[in-house]
């Protein structure tokens, strides 16, 4: 007699704790896909980096400003992302990032044709307006569209596109927009004598406006499937005014907290700084032409993806913090062989440290607000916010190659910050909080 009642409480258990909910596989394939999208922008920077110095005659610190504007947009429409949701939910955030995403990527064109440096930062901006949209939106979608207990295993899964994303950028960028054709101090000279540079340079601007019109229209046409798609309503999406939220006057009374902010500044300039110049290393150290250099980016970027997959599985093992504090300090090593030998010997000692880095951030995040209790989401909108990182180190970098004539010492500056980074993984069982205040992630309530 209790068999039918036992198999049917199986049944329930066994579904609830599936790692996608039945009905939900079709939202979850949408969001995921994403993190594939917002990888591509990311790392088309690397290459335009590289494009705006030759189409725009600039400066290394010039082009660094890409990524200043680029990452200055993630920092600035975080929290209006949050408050956005907060109201409206979870989809709402998906259309608005995926729409400004569209508009940025389709401002290229007329910055191409006006041919103006700043028209192209702008577009950048807003193309990372609405991807700051985007990933505030679909971590914790992910992660609380089903069981709390397989939340950290269906948002790896979903995260592990983004790095497909960010080689498919490179690729995209080496393929379609270098031509291949560098010019010579001499040749640049002739052609400005016979009055054909400026076709020259107009030329190749105008390489970057197909893969971005591409990318602008797949973004829109992604917006429209989401908008025809019934989205699981989370618990949490709207939020009560009489919610305790937490207090930013709190989070001062968490040193734990604070490094992992800096750590976190730290690690994503380190990053960013290191892919945005590593063509130009390629170039400078073994005078390979810009597409073989592309295509090593593109291995870098690889070598991170597999990295990422590897990491979590010593995680079972090892203590993240301290397999972190061991990964920051292969990296000193290796980007010192990078300073110090210039040539085929530091171009694959820096590009190992792709491996290393790839779990850093995801790590100080985790370790970064535990112990925060009712100031999580608070604290993690901060740490998330630390991306800025980006933008502030990245024209350093091109300022000591422009000062210096040397790119190999500019990668002093990811050197110092892996040291910050192994400095807090190694100190931080000294200023983790004993007691982790566990929160139980919400659960679907309705369909819309």
């Amino acid at each position: 007699m209790l068999a039918p009642a036992v198999q049917a409480a199986r049944s329930d258990f066994e579904e609830q704790h599936k790692l996608i909910p039945a009905g939900m596989v079709l939202p979850f394939v949408l969001v995921t896909a994403l993190f594939f999208l917002w990888g591509i922008p990311n790392n088309l920077n690397d290459v335009l980096i590289r494009q705006f110095m030759k189409s725009f005659a600039i400066s290394r610190f010039q082009a660094g400003l890409v990524q200043s504007a680029f990452y200055l947009g993630y920092f600035m429409l975080a929290t209006p992302a949050a408050l956005l949701m907060r109201r409206y939910g979870y989809k709402s955030g998906f259309l608005t990032g995926l729409t400004l995403f569209g508009v940025g990527a389709f401002l290229f064109w007329p910055a191409a044709v006006t041919g103006q440096f700043w028209f192209f930062l702008g577009a950048l901006f807003v193309i990372a307006s609405g991807l700051s949209f985007l990933e505030t939106a679909s971590n914790p979608f992910i992660a609380q569209m089903g069981d709390h207990a397989s939340a950290a295993r269906r948002l790896n899964l979903a995260q592990a596109f983004n790095p497909l994303g960010a080689i498919s950028g490179v690729l995209i960028g080496t393929a379609f927009i270098f031509s291949g054709i560098e010019l010579t101090p001499q040749q640049i000279s002739a052609m400005q004598l016979a009055h054909v540079y400026t076709g020259y340079l107009r030329h190749e601007t105008m390489r970057v406006v197909m893969p971005y019109t591409a990318i602008g229209a797949l973004a829109l046409c992604w917006a429209i499937l989401i908008s025809m798609t019934k989205f699981p309503v989370i618990t949490s999406e709207h939020e009560g005014m009489n919610q305790e939220h937490g207090s930013f006057k709190e989070l001062l009374g968490h040193p734990n907290f604070m490094l992992a902010v800096i750590a976190q500044f730290m690690y994503v300039g380190a990053q960013v700084g290191t892919w945005s110049y590593f063509i130009q290393y390629v170039q400078d150290s073994t005078h390979q032409p810009e597409k073989i250099a592309g295509y090593f980016l593109t291995g870098t970027l690889a070598a991170f993806g597999i990295g990422r997959f590897l990491s979590a599985a010593i995680m079972r093992r090892v203590q993240p913090s301290r397999l972190m504090g061991v990964y920051s300090l292969l990296n000193i090593l290796l980007i010192g062989v990078g300073v110090l030998f210039p040539g085929w010997v530091g171009l694959w000692a820096i590009f190992i440290t792709s491996f290393f880095m790839s779990v850093m951030y995801p790590t100080i995040f985790a370790l970064g607000i535990e112990g925060l209790g009712r100031n999580t989401k608070i604290g993690g909108s901060l740490i998330v916010m630390a991306i800025v990182g980006g933008a502030v180190l990245t024209p350093l970098m091109g300022w000591i190659a422009q000062t210096t004539h040397r790119i190999s010492t500019a990668y002093m500056v990811p050197l110092g910050c892996y040291c910050i980074v192994a400095l807090y993984s190694f100190v931080w069982d000294h200023f983790a909080r004993r007691d982790i205040t566990v929160d139980c992630m919400p659960v679907i309530a309705a369909t819309k």
